[in-house]
């Protein structure tokens, strides 16, 4: 198959993986999933893909290191992120280290599909007047800090000058996946 119909599926939830493949699979592309970026690293030996999807969070390790690595492998590759516990500084980070758009979960394959289209930036895009909400400011310092210390509560924590349950208690409410 062309390498322009070829997908890597970057996603450490199996059930969520299996999905994507079927529906990409349906829609005509040859698709290969990875659970790791040690998967991708064995994948990537010898062969190119014309798009990735990859999640932020890959266990206890960051997707964009991933993002990096495709990017690096073919920098002409079509690259998604998907991520549960979306954040303005990871969407900047991983379009800086080569992923072409940026979604929340849960997005699916029409969302995905309709991302690799929209490749290319738009300058009409109106400006959003609406200011960044307290808790959402909250929240992207928060991720941001745990991103930074390995997803270690504790050490998020101490950075953020608050109690290590009161960081838990927050991430209860809104649980990074």
């Amino acid at each position: 198959m062309t390498p322009d119909r070829s997908l890597i599926v970057v996603e450490d939830d199996e059930g969520f993986a299996r999905t994507l493949k079927r529906s990409f699979e349906r829609r005509g592309y040859e698709v290969v999933l990875a659970a790791s970026i040690e998967d991708v690293r064995q994948v990537l030996e010898g062969r190119t893909f014309g798009y990735a999807v990859v999640d932020l969070k890959l266990g206890g390790a960051s997707g964009l290191a991933c993002v990096e690595l495709l990017h690096t492998h073919d920098e002409d590759m079509l690259i998604v992120v998907l991520t549960g516990f979306a954040s303005i500084s990871t969407a900047v980070e991983a379009i800086k280290l080569g992923a072409c758009h940026y979604l929340a979960k849960p997005s699916n394959t029409d969302d995905i599909e309709a991302a690799f289209h929209k490749a290319e930036g738009n300058a009409e895009v109106a400006l959003d007047v609406r200011p960044t909400s307290i808790k959402t400011l909250e929240w992207e310092r928060i991720h941001q800090t745990l991103i930074e210390t390995d997803f270690n509560i504790s050490e998020a924590a101490r950075r953020l000058g608050m109690h290590r349950r009161t960081l838990a208690r927050k991430l209860e409410k809104r649980p990074v996946k």
